[in-house]
């Protein structure tokens, strides 16, 4: 099964036999860093702000809450590098028990992967400079889809506003 990504930057994928294009995840030449994150630990608020901040080896001033988590994903100076690919295996098991806490969650993704996904290069082509990548068991893959869709028609920008 090949994945159709949601938006060019966030993926989801069956855990087994899914597959995304490799020119879609690859970013352009330059440095990149990969996280890889497991939903599975993500029972709660704390176990997932461990997992952000062991996998995106966030600053020791990280605030262990949802804002904090936002500016520290939409900032990413602490990484060196020029791109960033987060994966989050299991996805469909993170915060199985809070509907309202996962929802936070999947927005503070969205919110920074529009902050980062896409830069122009001097050449006038964009390229990614973060790319979201969730795996979940095959059955959960519409249902997850839907729940991010959900959270990024939610995230959209009003009209006339960046």
């Amino acid at each position: 099964m090949s994945a159709v990504p949601i938006v060019p930057w966030l993926h989801v994928v069956p855990a087994h036999g899914g597959t995304v294009p490799v020119d879609l995840l690859l970013p352009r030449p330059g440095t990149t860093y990969t996280a890889r994150l497991d939903g599975r630990e993500m029972r709660d608020a704390d176990g997932t702000f461990q997992q952000f901040y062991d996998g995106l080896k966030l600053p020791d001033s990280f605030g262990w809450n949802w804002d904090a988590l936002s500016d520290c994903l939409r900032d990413l100076r602490w990484l060196s590098v020029d791109h960033h690919v987060v994966v989050i295996e299991a996805a469909d098991r993170a915060l199985p028990d809070d509907a309202a806490e996962r929802r936070l969650l999947f927005e503070t993704l969205l919110w920074a992967g529009r902050r980062w996904s896409f830069t122009r290069n001097p050449e006038g082509v964009e390229s990614g400079r973060l790319v979201l990548v969730m795996t979940c068991d095959t059955a959960s893959v519409a249902s997850l889809k839907d729940q991010l869709r959900s959270c990024l028609d939610a995230t959209r920008p009003a009209p006339g506003r960046p």
